[in-house]
């Protein structure tokens, strides 16, 4: 199916959205230390923004997004259609003034993701993909391009991304895989977009706990570029569960080293179900 005019209202969506937060960021007083669960009214504003945009398009579909806003309550919370909203993702990176964070906008259909934009205000980095059309790369306003995974062969040859961690301290997942060089950002949806990119190689998400909104959209983009998207222990995921909730982990690779990383990992993904 042919799912362009929805990808159109979610780029739409989603520069609205860049526009308001830059213009949030720029006033915004930095908050060096902030936790993870922090949450700005830039957040707020901008999902409310992306709703009334998306429904003005396509009044029957269902909304799941993180924050809980009135505009979220009034819609309908489940059906074959759902859009798929973080409208912030990485707010850490918005609050200490790092860039590092993104506007992330999927549609599921029959609890499978068909739609994905992934947009980074502050570089102006826009990546999208839909179900069958491939993903495509648009910076700071330019011609579109179609992107591609990479093709690192080996573990030891690969580039991994991961969310920050504390200095000196390796994480297990970087133990676990031994790649030959780590990249730290706070957003999922900037380190899906990366590896879509080819410019890491694989993500593993080793939260135990985290929801729809944090991967859809970037699912689409990985799968899209050619690269593989699953749990840590190599199954499908699953979309529009109780709560929207996930808890098997993800893992979005190049493809060639999925398998490979899916073992590596084993251990860690052995202790999250003993």
């Amino acid at each position: 199916m042919n799912y362009q005019p929805e990808l159109r209202a979610a780029l739409a969506a989603a520069r609205r959205a860049g526009e308001l937060i830059r213009r949030e960021y720029e006033s915004f007083v930095a908050i060096p230390d902030a936790p993870v669960s922090i949450s700005t009214h830039a957040d707020r504003a901008a999902q409310d923004l992306i709703i009334e945009s998306l429904l003005a398009a396509f009044p029957d579909d269902a909304i799941c997004a993180e924050e809980a806003t009135p505009t979220l309550a009034k819609a309908k919370q489940a059906g074959r259609r759902v859009w798929v909203i973080d409208p912030i993702d990485g707010t850490r990176g918005f609050a200490m003034k790092n860039g590092e964070f993104s506007v992330m906008i999927g549609l599921t259909v029959e609890r499978q993701p068909v739609v994905g934009v992934v947009y980074e205000p502050i570089p102006d980095r826009m990546t999208y993909a839909t179900a069958g059309g491939g993903c495509f790369a648009e910076d700071r306003g330019g011609q579109p391009a179609r992107i591609h995974v990479s093709q690192a062969p080996h573990l030891p040859e690969s580039v991994l991304v991961k969310s920050h961690g504390k200095p000196g301290k390796v994480s297990p997942e970087v133990a676990a895989i031994a790649p030959k060089a780590v990249k730290e950002t706070f957003s999922a949806g900037v380190k899906l977009a990366l590896v879509a990119r080819g410019e890491a190689d694989l993500y593993p998400n080793t939260y135990s706990k985290f929801a729809d909104w944090d991967i859809c959209a970037g699912h689409v983009l990985v799968a899209e570029a050619g690269g593989t998207v699953t749990t840590l222990h190599g199954q499908p995921l699953s979309y529009g569960g109780a709560k929207f909730a996930q808890a098997g982990g993800l893992l979005a690779t190049n493809g060639l080293l999925h398998d490979s990383a899916v073992e590596k990992l084993k251990t860690l993904t052995d202790q999250r179900t003993s």
